[in-house]
């Protein structure tokens, strides 16, 4: 077994009870399964994806990337928002129901990205809040229009709102000083957008989690 916490490949059985593993070791089993020392590690998970820029849907993807070893994806489906709005996300949802991987959705921020672009829907604060009651969706995507932020205009501050208390993903190329104070004090937890050691270290200073 890869124990990750210590980096150790330890020799041992695991012991699983209920689907979840009770312990590590000799137990006493009604089914014994022999790994024919394979190595047992956790199920990674993908931070920040956009399913659709792979070109399939959710249950495709799961054929490809479950075997490799990724077991959780976390989604934001701003890219089929664009085109469909909600419902573009509800059958993103739906079609990741029946797949072996679990897909963490975060209801899409920015739709359309900005101002300038021509999309097929637009969702707004009142469209996210529709969003956040569906138990499937865990939080607020990536929020790419930081300018707004910083700049405290109401439309992308009461998208914010509607995810209080929830995971907020962050989305700041190259923001620093007292930009990106503000950008942090709005509610986002989160970057990966860092492209130099000095910004990535200063957005930890900041209390944001860089991916």
């Amino acid at each position: 077994m890869l124990d990750v916490f210590t980096g150790e490949l330890i020799p041992t059985s695991v012991a699983i009870c209920d689907g979840r593993i009770a312990g590590l070791g000799e137990y006493r089993a009604r089914e014994v399964e022999e790994l024919r020392g394979a190595i047992v590690l956790p199920g990674l998970i993908d931070a920040h994806v956009h399913v659709e820029s792979s070109m399939v849907p959710p249950a495709e993807m799961a054929r490809a990337i479950v075997p490799r070893g990724t077991t959780t994806i976390v989604a934001d489906p701003h890219e089929i928002a664009n085109v469909l709005g909600l419902g573009g996300v509800r059958w993103m949802l739906d079609d990741a129901a029946g797949a072996p991987l679990e897909m963490v959705v975060m209801a899409p921020s920015c739709v359309p990205a900005t101002p300038l672009a021509t999309s097929g829907a637009s969702l707004g604060a009142a469209e996210l809040a529709v969003l956040a009651c569906d138990p499937r969706v865990r939080g607020l995507a990536e929020v790419m229009s930081f300018p707004a932020v910083i700049a405290g205009e109401a439309e992308v501050l009461a998208k914010i709102a509607v995810f209080a208390g929830r995971p907020i993903d962050g989305h700041a190329p190259g923001l620093s000083g007292a930009g990106l104070a503000a950008y942090v004090a709005a509610g986002p937890r989160s970057d990966h957008e860092c492209t130099t050691v000095a910004e990535g270290r200063e957005k930890l200073r900041q209390g944001l989690v860089v991916f």
